[in-house]
């Protein structure tokens, strides 16, 4: 697209734009916004609008508290739902400290900043994630319930599928704001949805990313519905996942493929998987953040939880997708959609890169359904698991140098003081499960 800051201002006249929505996110992913009339758009594009960052979690101490933000004038994007005689516009900001660097705390200027390594060796990222989401029914005072809003399954379509007209008004709204849908489709569990965007460079992905979930929740509102990326809203049914599919380009060729390499897959693809199969014990406190996530991430819901690849099986955790040539991709199958973007995409390329720079060699693929191997079959073949809650993954995360490095040490100490407060909170607070289970018997 390339917008400068003449055009910004060109585009938000001629759509008549009252006011504009300055968003960026807290490390946790979740979307701020600091409204602005338009006669302040110039100076926003100046990058002279400050505010006050110890507002935001994770973000600055009070005595610290003076941030600035930064759009960037590509995100520049008009509400579609908005009236026209006033319409709300906005743009995707980087936090700045006021003598002008990019913050610490700042989850998009730490994709920024890994993308940048990757390009100094010669690569740019393309990355398609999957975000799967539940459609569920709010009560009388609005709040959202875990009832979903139809009986529908994979793919089905009304009149068992009652999200249908609320996930065509999704993906209109989506278009008109500049996304190629490639799908929409109803997901396995009930009420569980899939609208699925054209793969990007990964920071126009990311960006994708927080503007989808924006835009899901707020249409999904205008029909009377909640929508949520809980991972696992509903005991015995699938969860949501966010497979995140990626590649490497160099010199606008696909990298990852090499037409007379076994699997066509280049030295480079083998050594990215065995950056992810080595690192995602780590990565996966940011790339599954919440003590929910690790109540999907069990056998027997089509979830991966087994440290393998594979050509076919969905059982591992990266599976290769059949296309080759320029579509040459990995499917990263562990990511729910609780996660930061721009940090999730971070952290992978970040292993991902390790594994090129080391040449780290993958294990075999494994073809076999893992699900259905028992525990010593599993041991044998020297297939590990992902982490079992998110206190695991917490440690795990503080004991790797190389995804600490990827966060920088800012976003790193943030995330893990507040996330191991999270898992204390869990491990102390007393659940329906356990009044269920012990109140009448003891």
């Amino acid at each position: 697209m390339g917008y400068a800051k003449q055009d910004v201002l060109i585009l938000a006249k001629e759509a008549n734009v009252k006011f504009i929505r300055l968003q960026f996110t807290d490390i946790f992913g979740i979307l701020k916004n600091v409204a602005i009339p338009v006669d302040q758009l110039e100076k926003a594009l100046d990058g002279e609008l400050m505010f006050d960052g110890s507002s935001i979690e994770g973000f600055v101490r009070i005595e610290e508290s003076d941030q600035f933000l930064k759009p960037d004038p590509d995100t520049f994007a008009v509400f579609p739902w908005r009236p026209r005689d006033g319409s709300v516009a906005r743009l995707i900001c980087d936090v700045y400290t006021p003598d002008g660097e990019p913050f610490a705390g700042c989850p998009r200027c730490t994709l920024k900043r890994v993308l940048t390594e990757a390009r100094e060796m010669g690569y740019t990222m393309n990355a398609g994630p999957e975000a799967e989401f539940f459609l569920f029914h709010v009560d009388e005072s609005g709040r959202p319930t875990t009832i979903t809003h139809d009986k529908g399954g994979y793919f089905d379509l009304s009149p068992v599928d009652l999200g249908e007209n609320a996930r065509r008004d999704m993906v209109m709204t989506l278009q008109e704001m500049g996304f190629e849908i490639e799908a929409s489709h109803h997901e396995v569990a009930e009420g569980q949805h899939e609208i699925d965007f054209k793969y990007d460079e990964a920071l126009a992905t990311a960006d994708k990313l927080v503007t989808f979930k924006f835009v899901v929740r707020t249409i999904a509102q205008r029909h009377g519905l909640h929508a949520s990326f809980m991972p696992k809203p509903i005991f015995g049914i699938n969860g949501s996942g966010m497979h995140t599919h990626q590649s490497l380009f160099k010199d606008n060729q696909n990298i990852f493929y090499d037409e007379h390499a076994p699997y066509q897959l280049s030295e480079t693809a083998l050594h990215y998987i065995g950056g992810i199969l080595r690192h995602v014990p780590a990565f996966t406190a940011i790339t599954n953040p919440t003590v929910n996530s690790y109540k999907r991430l069990v056998p027997g819901y089509e979830a991966p939880v087994y440290l393998a690849w594979s050509q076919r099986n969905r059982s591992p955790l990266i599976r290769i997708p059949a296309r080759r040539g320029v579509g040459t991709r990995i499917e990263v199958r562990s990511p729910d959609p609780s996660c930061n973007p721009y940090l999730a995409l971070a952290v992978m390329l970040k292993a991902g890169l390790d594994g090129i720079r080391n040449k780290i060699q993958p294990p075999a693929p494994v073809e076999k359904n893992i699900y259905r191997l028992t525990a010593e079959d599993r041991a044998a073949m020297g297939i590990a698991s992902l982490p079992g809650n998110l206190n695991q993954a917490l440690n795990n995360l503080a004991g790797s140098e190389v995804i600490r490095d990827a966060l920088g040490e800012h976003i790193c100490q943030r995330f893990l003081e507040a996330k191991h407060q999270e898992y204390r909170e869990y491990e102390m607070t007393v659940h329906q499960w356990e009044t269920d289970r012990y109140l009448a018997k003891f």
